[in-house]
Protein backbone atom coordinates (compact mmCIF):
# COMPACT_ATOMS: atom_id res chain seq x y z
CA UNK A 1 0.00 0.00 0.00
CA UNK A 2 2.84 2.41 0.81
CA UNK A 3 4.40 1.76 -2.58
CA UNK A 4 1.10 2.61 -4.24
CA UNK A 5 1.24 6.01 -2.61
CA UNK A 6 4.85 6.60 -3.65
CA UNK A 7 3.73 9.39 -5.97
CA UNK A 8 4.55 11.32 -2.82
CA UNK A 9 3.06 14.24 -1.02
CA UNK A 10 4.33 16.15 2.34
CA UNK A 11 4.50 16.05 6.60
CA UNK A 12 3.73 18.10 10.24
CA UNK A 13 5.37 18.75 13.67
CA UNK A 14 8.75 17.24 14.48
CA UNK A 15 9.35 14.63 17.14
CA UNK A 16 10.11 16.45 20.40
CA UNK A 17 12.25 13.59 21.73
CA UNK A 18 15.85 13.40 20.58
CA UNK A 19 16.51 10.57 18.14
CA UNK A 20 18.39 7.58 19.49
CA UNK A 21 20.78 5.89 17.08
CA UNK A 22 19.43 2.45 16.28
CA UNK A 23 22.87 0.85 16.47
CA UNK A 24 23.10 1.50 20.21
CA UNK A 25 19.45 1.32 21.18
CA UNK A 26 17.75 -1.72 22.57
CA UNK A 27 14.22 -0.30 22.49
CA UNK A 28 12.24 -1.56 19.47
CA UNK A 29 10.78 1.86 18.70
CA UNK A 30 14.17 3.18 17.57
CA UNK A 31 14.64 0.42 15.02
CA UNK A 32 13.94 1.44 11.45
CA UNK A 33 12.67 -1.41 9.28
CA UNK A 34 12.64 -1.40 5.50
CA UNK A 35 9.06 -0.09 5.40
CA UNK A 36 9.95 2.65 7.90
CA UNK A 37 13.04 3.68 5.89
CA UNK A 38 10.97 3.72 2.69
CA UNK A 39 8.37 5.95 4.32
CA UNK A 40 11.04 8.31 5.65
CA UNK A 41 12.73 8.46 2.23
CA UNK A 42 9.44 9.16 0.46
CA UNK A 43 8.49 11.80 3.03
CA UNK A 44 11.90 13.47 2.72
CA UNK A 45 11.35 13.78 -1.04
CA UNK A 46 7.75 14.91 -0.55
CA UNK A 47 8.73 17.48 2.06
CA UNK A 48 11.44 18.88 -0.21
CA UNK A 49 8.73 19.34 -2.85
CA UNK A 50 6.41 20.98 -0.33
CA UNK A 51 9.14 23.44 0.56
CA UNK A 52 9.59 24.27 -3.14
CA UNK A 53 5.85 24.93 -3.46
CA UNK A 54 5.91 27.07 -0.31
CA UNK A 55 8.93 29.10 -1.49
CA UNK A 56 7.18 29.87 -4.76
CA UNK A 57 3.91 30.47 -2.93
CA UNK A 58 5.49 33.05 -0.64
CA UNK A 59 6.67 34.90 -3.75
CA UNK A 60 3.25 34.74 -5.42
CA UNK A 61 0.56 34.75 -2.71
CA UNK A 62 -1.20 37.98 -1.81
CA UNK A 63 -3.83 36.81 0.72
CA UNK A 64 -2.36 37.27 4.21
CA UNK A 65 -4.20 34.21 5.54
CA UNK A 66 -2.59 32.03 2.86
CA UNK A 67 0.82 33.61 3.45
CA UNK A 68 0.51 32.94 7.20
CA UNK A 69 -0.50 29.32 6.61
CA UNK A 70 2.31 28.57 4.18
CA UNK A 71 4.86 30.23 6.47
CA UNK A 72 3.68 27.85 9.21
CA UNK A 73 3.90 24.91 6.77
CA UNK A 74 7.47 25.95 5.95
CA UNK A 75 8.47 26.08 9.64
CA UNK A 76 6.85 22.74 10.47
CA UNK A 77 8.13 20.87 7.46
CA UNK A 78 11.66 22.27 7.69
CA UNK A 79 11.83 20.87 11.21
CA UNK A 80 10.32 17.53 10.17
CA UNK A 81 12.74 17.26 7.26
CA UNK A 82 15.71 17.60 9.61
CA UNK A 83 14.24 14.94 11.91
CA UNK A 84 13.56 12.47 9.09
CA UNK A 85 17.02 12.94 7.58
CA UNK A 86 18.59 12.38 11.00
CA UNK A 87 16.57 9.22 11.61
CA UNK A 88 17.60 7.86 8.22
CA UNK A 89 21.24 8.68 8.98
CA UNK A 90 20.96 7.04 12.41
CA UNK A 91 19.41 3.93 10.86
CA UNK A 92 22.69 3.19 9.16
CA UNK A 93 24.21 2.97 5.71
CA UNK A 94 21.60 0.69 4.15
CA UNK A 95 18.71 3.01 5.10
CA UNK A 96 20.65 6.07 3.95
CA UNK A 97 21.45 4.31 0.66
CA UNK A 98 17.78 3.40 0.19
CA UNK A 99 16.82 7.02 0.78
CA UNK A 100 19.44 8.23 -1.68
CA UNK A 101 18.08 5.81 -4.29
CA UNK A 102 14.48 6.94 -3.85
CA UNK A 103 13.27 7.71 -7.37
CA UNK A 104 12.17 11.33 -7.59
CA UNK A 105 10.85 10.88 -11.13
CA UNK A 106 7.55 9.69 -9.71
CA UNK A 107 6.88 13.17 -8.44
CA UNK A 108 5.41 14.57 -11.63
CA UNK A 109 2.31 15.83 -9.80
CA UNK A 110 4.44 18.20 -7.73
CA UNK A 111 6.35 19.36 -10.81
CA UNK A 112 3.07 19.95 -12.66
CA UNK A 113 1.72 21.88 -9.67
CA UNK A 114 4.82 24.06 -9.55
CA UNK A 115 4.49 24.73 -13.28
CA UNK A 116 0.81 25.69 -12.79
CA UNK A 117 1.73 28.02 -9.96
CA UNK A 118 4.54 29.67 -11.94
CA UNK A 119 2.22 30.17 -14.93
CA UNK A 120 -0.74 31.50 -12.92
CA UNK A 121 -1.76 35.08 -13.56
CA UNK A 122 -1.20 37.24 -10.47
CA UNK A 123 -4.97 37.45 -9.90
CA UNK A 124 -5.16 33.62 -9.86
CA UNK A 125 -2.01 32.87 -7.86
CA UNK A 126 -3.74 32.46 -4.47
CA UNK A 127 -6.40 30.12 -5.86
CA UNK A 128 -3.85 28.02 -7.77
CA UNK A 129 -1.53 27.85 -4.74
CA UNK A 130 -4.33 26.62 -2.49
CA UNK A 131 -5.30 23.97 -5.07
CA UNK A 132 -1.71 22.78 -5.67
CA UNK A 133 -0.77 22.70 -1.99
CA UNK A 134 -4.05 21.02 -0.97
CA UNK A 135 -3.51 18.21 -3.46
CA UNK A 136 0.11 17.83 -2.40
CA UNK A 137 -0.75 17.71 1.31
CA UNK A 138 -3.55 15.20 0.67
CA UNK A 139 -0.93 12.83 -0.74
CA UNK A 140 1.20 13.31 2.39
CA UNK A 141 -1.76 12.56 4.65
CA UNK A 142 -2.54 9.41 2.65
CA UNK A 143 1.07 8.25 2.78
CA UNK A 144 1.21 8.90 6.53
CA UNK A 145 -2.03 6.95 7.08
CA UNK A 146 -0.54 3.99 5.23
CA UNK A 147 2.59 4.17 7.38
CA UNK A 148 0.57 4.17 10.59
CA UNK A 149 -1.06 0.93 9.41
CA UNK A 150 2.08 -0.78 8.05
CA UNK A 151 5.06 0.68 9.92
CA UNK A 152 7.00 -1.10 12.63
CA UNK A 153 8.86 1.70 14.42
CA UNK A 154 6.82 3.38 17.15
CA UNK A 155 8.52 6.74 16.69
CA UNK A 156 8.14 6.67 12.89
CA UNK A 157 4.49 5.71 13.25
CA UNK A 158 3.99 8.57 15.74
CA UNK A 159 5.59 10.98 13.27
CA UNK A 160 3.25 9.60 10.59
CA UNK A 161 0.26 10.21 12.89
CA UNK A 162 1.33 13.82 13.42
CA UNK A 163 1.86 14.25 9.68
CA UNK A 164 -1.60 12.87 8.93
CA UNK A 165 -3.26 15.17 11.49
CA UNK A 166 -1.27 18.22 10.43
CA UNK A 167 -1.81 17.79 6.69
CA UNK A 168 -5.50 17.06 7.15
CA UNK A 169 -5.90 20.24 9.23
CA UNK A 170 -4.02 22.25 6.59
CA UNK A 171 -6.28 20.90 3.85
CA UNK A 172 -9.36 21.86 5.88
CA UNK A 173 -8.00 25.38 6.42
CA UNK A 174 -7.19 25.77 2.73
CA UNK A 175 -10.69 24.56 1.88
CA UNK A 176 -12.03 27.54 3.83
CA UNK A 177 -9.68 29.89 1.96
CA UNK A 178 -10.30 28.66 -1.57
Amino acid sequence: MVLTLAGCGGPPAADPSPPVPSATASAPDTTVSGIDALFLAMMVAHTEQTLEIVRLGLDRATDTRIRTLIAAVRATETDELATMREWLRDAGPSAAAAAARHDHSGHSDAAAGLARLRAAAPADADRVLVDVLSRHQRTAADLARAQVAAGTSDRVRELARRIERSRTAEIELMGQMG
